[in-house]
């Protein structure tokens, strides 16, 4: 899933929520921040999708091997920082 991503100020994403929008319908990954800090994201639904679905599988296939090699493939291919 390659995405591009944009970062945007709580503020901002309040004040043109509509330009967001239109930047998620295009496929884009809004990162909202407040005060410096990552607060949510703003992902587009097949994304979203896909991101449930892998969590949902690693949740049922209960293996430790299995859940450390999961859990490092969503954490790349969702770009999760921890």
């Amino acid at each position: 899933m390659d995405m591009k991503i944009q970062t945007a100020t709580a503020t901002e994403m309040q004040n043109n929520f509509g330009r967001y929008l239109a930047m998620v319908q295009d496929g884009k990954e809004v990162i909202v921040t407040k005060n410096g800090k990552e607060v949510g994201r703003f992902i587009p639904r097949k994304a979203a999708v896909s991101y449930l679905t892998d969590s949902l599988t690693g949740i049922l296939k209960r293996d430790s091997n299995m859940d450390d090699a999961k859990g490092e493939r969503l954490r790349e291919k969702y770009d999760i920082t921890d």
